[in-house]
């Protein structure tokens, strides 16, 4: 879905620690979760439009989301295959041709890259957890299939998990 620059431990422990200074999501919050799933594991409810970092003692970190457009989403099993600080972003087929205007690609960094601060993409497909340029669409269906977060938020998550990182994301 985008090209990517791969991050570096050490601009990603200091990205999230600038965007954690900087202050934490409000809607961002521990809430009881008893799925019976492991520590660190990642649960997407679309419907819900809520993201769930899993704590293993029957807690998880509970995170807005945006999600797919109807038409757009998807569910199943996957796992993070990459983690990305500041990632260029070149729009898919499909994208593109929703709107021809997009540039081939975006850098970066770029206040105008629809992939904020950070990126983890999703082994099997297009499709990523990232950060947004445009907080507003967070609650709302509004990708094309990404899950997108608050840059704070994906500051936060970004520092939480590990490529291998078992993703479910659920109707």
């Amino acid at each position: 879905m985008f090209r990517t620059v791969k991050y570096r431990a050490r601009l990603a422990g200091a990205l999230a620690a600038a965007l954690c200074a900087a202050g934490a999501a409000q809607a961002r919050e521990v809430v009881p979760f008893a799925d019976g799933l492991g520590a660190g594991t990642i649960v997407v409810r679309t419907t819900e439009r809520r993201l769930y970092l899993v704590n293993g003692d029957g807690t998880a970190i509970r995170y807005p989301v945006a999600v797919g457009k109807p038409g757009k989403q998807w569910s199943g099993a996957t796992q993070i295959d990459g983690k990305y600080y500041q990632p260029d972003w070149s729009p898919p087929a499909e994208v593109k041709r929703d709107n021809p205007r997009l540039p081939n690609l975006i850098r970066g960094g770029s206040p105008s890259n629809p992939m904020g601060v950070a990126a983890m993409t999703l082994r099997g497909g297009e499709y990523a957890i990232h950060g947004t340029n445009r907080p507003n669409s967070i609650g709302t269906f509004a990708s094309y299939g990404c899950i997108r977060m608050y840059n704070q938020d994906i500051a936060d998550l970004f520092g939480r998990v590990t490529v291998g990182t078992e993703v479910y994301v659920m109707r």
